[in-house]
């Protein structure tokens, strides 16, 4: 079993829900990846719309965790007031916390998350802050109260996968008692495998599912990209060498063949 946010789920696959070219794809895709958690943006809902209700409920039919995020906010103001307006509308106290910094990268704003994560946690939210892969603004992350840091791969939707491995292979060796999630940049199933193989916790999937050919099929792949490399991990991989090593010893082996006589 996973722990997340207080509660005990079976996937290590968080998934979102945007970018799928119909519904009934999205949640067919949703159900192939058997995650527990799909991200939800406040901005895609109109609660007052027949589409928005009608979104929510589909969401709904899913029957796994919400987890509602603040996409597109640029100050901690808006921030804060979309978590409070997503805590109202989702019924959960689970807010994916993103402050972005840069049109261009989407790059999170550092200050703005950490000062906004800080007042969240002060009004009782569970905080899922988006992030680099800064080993020191994680750091300030976990002072503010943050359980859970979800640093990024690459930028969101790239599709450029582990452009800094040795900076996230930092913050697991130097957090190992927070829970981190790979969020953004991922493009391959074995790319999410490697950062489960280096002992993250989960890894959150969006446009790497959507965008495939065959959606469905890619949440499938995603999911047991998930569970093999969690499993690699715990299993212990064996240590690297510089020299090469018989797989087969011939030393002190005896030689078995068959005697005619």
């Amino acid at each position: 079993m996973f722990d997340i946010g207080g509660k005990k789920l079976k996937s290590r696959l968080l998934i979102g829900s945007a970018l799928y070219d119909s519904p009934e794809i999205m949640l067919e895709s949703i159900r192939a990846s058997k995650s527990d958690i799909v991200t939800v943006s406040l901005r895609r809902q109109s609660p007052d719309s027949k589409a928005g209700q009608d979104f929510w409920n589909l969401i709904q039919s899913l029957g796994i965790e919400i987890l509602p995020n603040t996409a597109g906010c640029k100050s901690v103001k808006e921030a804060i007031t979309t978590a409070k307006m997503a805590r109202e509308l989702f019924e959960t106290n689970w807010i994916k916390l993103e402050v972005i910094g840069d049109d261009y990268t989407l790059q999170p704003d550092p200050i703005a998350l950490i000062e906004a994560a800080t007042e969240l946690i002060k009004d009782g939210f569970e905080v899922f802050p988006y992030t680099t892969e800064d080993y020191i603004v994680a750091r300030r992350l976990m002072d503010a109260g943050c359980k859970i840091v979800m640093p990024w791969a690459a930028p969101i939707g790239s599709g450029q996968g582990l452009l800094n491995p040795y900076a996230l292979g930092v913050l697991r060796e130097r957090l190992p008692d927070i829970t981190l999630v790979v969020d953004a940049g991922l493009r391959t199933p074995s790319e999410a495998a490697k950062v489960m193989e280096m002992g993250y916790d989960a890894v959150l999937v969006n446009s790497a599912i959507a965008r495939a050919t065959n959606p469905i099929a890619m949440g499938e792949a995603f999911s047991e990209a998930v569970g093999a490399g969690r499993k690699a991990f715990e299993a212990g991989m064996m240590t690297k060498r510089n020299t090469a090593s018989p797989s087969t010893p011939v030393t002190g082996t005896p030689f078995w063949h068959n005697n005619p006589s």
